[in-house]
């Protein structure tokens, strides 16, 4: 799953760094173990704020975080639509776990009882904070009017379109809280009535998922959904799983997100003047290599990366290349050609965990069996030590200077 669920809610959560401050009317609200589950239950979409008073960052955010609150009170008056709060960390460190706080502030989104993968990453603003919740509160389906709409629509990010009777209905408000949660990994359409009447079953609604299989990287590129529309959980599941590609562009917009996972990067540098590269490392990812949630396969443009090419000792002109980056050093895939021959990528990728990668790329393959014994080097006198680039990509990890960085103790390998 890319989200994960919070355990008897119905909301939205983001979360802000600020300073402790006394509630006024219109402002956040201070959130802990005694009331997070009420107001998750409660309210559609809910922003809290993960925050220390001795963290600098989230003092400078509180006035900004209150200001944002009260103009957004103002405009959302509707009971239910949305709270923003608080949580100091220090006082709510259960809360702080549940939601695996490692810096402040961290700015969460939740969606209808589902934590978002992503965070609030944003400018930390009184306008951004604004439009973010506009944004998030807007009707995230767009209904077609004409069959010729729907034949034009682009599905290069996975389309997911709905053919309903009616709009009224549970099966439909299942299909909208789906979309809210995953507006962001595929375009959510809608038909209603006589329009798309001959195109699902009579007396039955229906949702289909389809995609660009040049464009595009997912599990399958069409996909009928056979479950209960009647349960929000199954249908989560089921649309998730479709829209959630197997490989991702990494931007500098997204990578500090990436980065966060965890994840070593498997990445793909392309020159976008030709694409081809793109689609075969996408069909090796899909057709040869194991599925994993140990790595993330990702692509970049060599041009808007050319300072990790540098670091290995490459330019544009050797594009495509493939390389690892652990967070600690920066691997080069030997050929790209190579990823052809069965088992040279995902060898490659095996090696890194095995630390046969990490020793090769330092001592050389030709090192003796003696030296590497039982998964693990043993220290020589006649080893001469290589360089190996250092990560690139670590730079784009959360900043200490913009968060206040805590148990940050991830593996690197």
């Amino acid at each position: 799953m890319a989200t994960g669920k919070l355990t008897c809610c119905w909301a939205v959560l983001l979360i802000f760094g600020c300073h402790q401050v006394a509630p006024i009317a219109g402002s956040s609200v201070v959130v802990g173990d005694h009331n997070i589950d009420k107001i998750v239950e409660s309210n559609e979409l809910v922003l809290l704020n993960f925050y220390t008073d001795w963290c600098p960052f989230s003092t400078r955010l509180a006035p900004i975080f209150e200001e944002a609150a009260r103009q957004i009170a103002v405009t959302f008056t509707e009971s239910g639509r949305v709270t923003m709060g608080k949580v100091n960390c220090d006082t709510e460190s259960n809360v702080a776990e549940r939601f695996d706080i490692i810096k402040y502030p961290t700015l969460k989104v939740v969606r209808h009882g589902m934590i978002g993968k992503s965070e609030y990453r944003g400018q930390r603003s009184v306008q951004a904070f604004y439009q973010f919740v506009v944004q998030e509160l807007a009707d995230p389906v767009k209904e077609f009017h004409t069959l010729e709409e729907l034949h034009y629509a682009k599905e290069d990010t996975g389309l997911v379109v709905g053919y309903f009777m009616e709009k009224n209905n549970t099966e439909y408000e299942n299909y909208r809280k789906v979309a809210s949660i995953l507006k962001k990994e595929c375009q959510f359409l809608v038909g209603f009535g006589e329009l798309t009447e001959k195109l699902h079953p009579a007396g039955k609604n229906l949702i289909i998922f389809r995609a660009d299989a040049r464009k595009s990287s997912h599990r399958e590129y069409y996909s009928e959904y056979s479950g209960n529309m009647t349960s929000f959980d199954d249908l989560l599941t089921w649309t998730d799983d479709k829209c959630i590609q197997l490989v991702r562009e990494i931007t500098f917009s997204n990578a500090e997100a990436i980065g966060e996972e965890g994840l070593p990067f498997v990445m793909l540098f392309y020159d976008k003047n030709n694409m081809q590269p793109v689609q075969e490392f996408k069909t090796v990812v899909e057709t040869k290599l194991s599925p994993s949630s140990l790595v993330n396969y990702l692509t970049a443009d060599g041009e808007l990366f050319g300072h990790p090419l540098k670091h290995l000792g490459k330019t544009k002109a050797d594009l495509p290349i493939i390389a690892i980056d652990s967070f600690r050093h920066m691997y080069l895939f030997p050929r790209y050609e190579d990823i052809h021959k069965p088992g040279a990528l995902q060898g490659f990728i095996d090696d890194l965990y095995t630390g046969k990668l990490h020793h090769h790329f330092h001592y050389g393959e030709s090192v003796p069996t003696s030296v590497w014994e039982n998964g693990s080097m043993v220290e020589s006198n006649n080893i001469v030590a290589a360089v190996v680039p250092d990560s690139q990509f670590k730079q784009l990890l959360p900043s200490p200077h913009r968060y206040t960085l805590i148990n940050r103790t991830k593996d690197e390998l």
